[in-house]
């Protein structure tokens, strides 16, 4: 991990129709990054996110026990409900405006269901939802699970802490990551109304639903993801009811530990 580098600013505008795409009879997954998905793919990576996976989970289907090791998990639900049970003795039902982290840490096996007995408004739909990978900054810890229930409120119109390691979000409401260098911010904007992105070496911002403007790049639709690296502050905007997914980043993986 290097929080060093000299770094050329830019911003890449990364279309959702040219994502990976997984389209099998239960779920239709749009894969930000190559990791896990193409073995011998480049793009690994953007600041210490290396996987954003916008997934869409028909009733009762879901990924079946699986592991993971050395990853901090965050996942955000748009629509519907999902079911987690993992080997650490967690068992959680995950719904808007609930985020949930799993630190997968020396080695962790979950499911994640659209378990149709989930006794939940929306119950027997199709289940929407975002899942984030980040490196931890500290590797082989003790797994763990974290949930937390955010006010609506709080995401209206504004940037709302989600999850961090950050030492200065340490009394807000969210979940903790184990990375210092990382933070997920979530809004959800009417049209006309703006939300500064943070200013950082690497910055993720992903349109979840609805059309903003990104100051001096133009306008990104649901799907869409902008990269900014040493970019500076950004305005954006939005045109139709949104929701955005921000990740403020100050490291990302060395060269050699992208692959």
């Amino acid at each position: 991990m290097s929080t060093s580098s000299l770094l050329r600013p830019g911003v890449s505008i990364r279309r959702g129709a040219e994502r990976h795409q997984t389209q099998i009879g239960w779920l239709h997954g749009r894969h930000s990054f190559d990791t896990g998905i193409d073995p011998y793919g480049a793009d690994t990576h953007h600041g210490v996110l290396v996987v954003s996976n916008h997934d869409t989970i028909a009733p009762r289907s879901g990924f079946e026990t699986h592991p993971h090791r050395n990853m901090e998990i965050v996942t955000w639900v748009l629509d519907g409900s999902l079911v987690h049970q993992d080997s650490e003795g967690h068992n959680g039902v995950i719904y808007p405006n609930l985020a949930q982290r799993m630190t997968a840490g020396t080695g962790i096996r979950h499911s994640e269901k659209n378990d149709h007995s989930a006794v939940r408004q929306g119950a027997g739909q199709p289940l929407d939802l975002i899942q984030m990978w980040v490196v931890p900054d500290e590797s082989e810890v003790e797994p763990g699970y974290e949930q937390l229930e955010l006010d609506p409120s709080d995401l209206r119109g504004q940037l709302a802490v989600v999850a961090s390691g950050m030492e200065r979000h340490r009394d807000q409401a969210a979940i903790r990551i184990r990375n210092r260098y990382a933070a997920l911010y979530v809004s959800r904007l009417e049209p006309g109304e703006g939300v500064e992105v943070p200013d950082a070496p690497f910055v993720h911002v992903y349109v979840a639903r609805g059309q903003v403007d990104l100051e001096t790049e133009g306008l990104l639709d649901a799907g869409d993801a902008a990269r900014l690296t040493a970019a500076g502050e950004r305005r954006l905007v939005a045109t139709r009811p949104s929701e955005v997914l921000i990740w403020e980043m100050h490291a990302s993986l060395a060269p050699a530990a992208s692959r």
